[in-house]
């Protein structure tokens, strides 16, 4: 069975076409090409040294392989959603973004004109079939596993994905890549398109300056700040100390009407309910059930009980208050090791 596998040039996605190959499969590589130069800054260099890795391993491989150009997409899809969304003071997730309306959709569209069956990621995650629906479940890597990152795709993407490394540990695939001499030197970065994950500086460049306030809650003008999208949900940096305080501030809430950065202290941060809208279902559970929720990719799953509402958001609510519950990031659902669905933090 003929199937196209996307290749980062990392040792990820490299393992999972040895492992593809191991089981029969005619691979296919595929790297995406995500931006050109000068569409994001100065950081075109980075990628075309990646791009340069998939082509060798997949030499080394004995694999075919091709770059796919989506430069024009990504700016639209996720560049320009990662500045429209600190623009409005939330906290984007574009690794989630893209891989819901770019690669998963690029490497089908690749797949079809090669006439493979089935498309193959690096991510740490599994996906199975119970007989009606196929299910999205969390890697064995409890470190490493990517499910979150998953949590958008459909029931059809689902059904033609392998993820060879949902089995393995990140420590298995470097010990596998050694024992077959698969030798690669990229890694994925924090955002891919952000050179060294100074996003602050990306935004600067890329969103009118407007200078507001940074208040505390009760109002109290402390300091002014050159813009909101350089704050999110329990930030420390940037904060003014106020006087006489022996504790630090965080950024509790961001109020794009009034332009102003309102801070807090840390038991400010807490929360014991959200709302989730543009939800995806993986699997149905009904309009009221209990479930452990990720508010984000590293916060630690935490029961709740979901309430669907008329207008199509889901109410969660936490059995304990969670910190820095973030507007613009993804909330998603699971029953122990499945994931049954994700919503955007409204």
């Amino acid at each position: 069975m003929k199937i196209v596998c996307g290749m980062s040039g990392g040792i990820d996605s490299a393992i999972s076409v040895a492992l593809l190959l191991a089981q029969g499969y005619e691979v296919i590589g595929i790297t995406m090409k995500l931006w050109s130069a000068g569409s994001c800054g100065d950081a075109p260099a980075p990628q075309d040294s990646s791009n340069k890795e998939a082509q060798r391993i997949a030499t080394q491989l004995g694999i075919p392989h091709y770059v796919v150009d989506l430069s024009s997409e990504f700016k639209k899809e996720i560049v320009d959603y990662f500045v429209r969304e600190y623009s409005k003071g939330r906290t984007p997730n574009p690794c989630v973004q893209c891989n819901e309306h770019i690669k998963f959709e690029a490497l089908l569209k690749k797949a079809s004109e090669l006439g493979a069956e089935l498309i193959a990621t690096g991510h740490y995650a599994k996906i199975e079939s119970n007989g009606k629906k196929y299910v999205l479940k969390r890697g064995v890597d409890s470190e490493k596993e990517q499910s979150y990152f998953l949590a958008r795709l459909s029931q059809g993407v689902l059904s033609k994905t392998l993820l060879p490394l949902g089995n393995y540990t990140k420590a298995q695939t470097r010990e596998m890549a050694k024992e077959m001499e698969l030798i690669t030197k990229s890694e994925s970065q924090e955002v891919c398109f952000i050179p060294n994950n100074d996003y602050t500086e990306f935004l600067y460049e890329r969103i009118p300056l407007k200078e507001g306030d940074i208040v505390d809650k009760s109002g109290q003008v402390l300091g002014r700040h050159r813009g909101i999208w350089g704050y999110t949900i329990g930030q420390r940096k940037r904060i003014p100390p106020g006087g006489g305080r022996d504790k630090p501030f965080y950024v509790t809430h961001i109020d794009v009407d009034e332009n102003e950065v309102v801070v807090g202290d840390e038991e400010d941060l807490y929360s014991d309910s959200l709302i989730a809208g543009d939800l995806n279902w993986i699997l149905d559970f009904g309009e009221v059930f209990e479930a452990q929720v990720k508010i984000r990719y590293r916060h630690k799953a935490a029961q709740a009980h979901i309430t669907l509402q008329n207008n199509g958001n889901a109410l969660v609510k936490f059995k304990e208050p969670q910190r820095a519950i973030t507007p613009g990031q993804l909330a998603v659902f699971h029953q122990e090791d499945i994931v049954i669905g994700s919503g955007w933090i409204k």
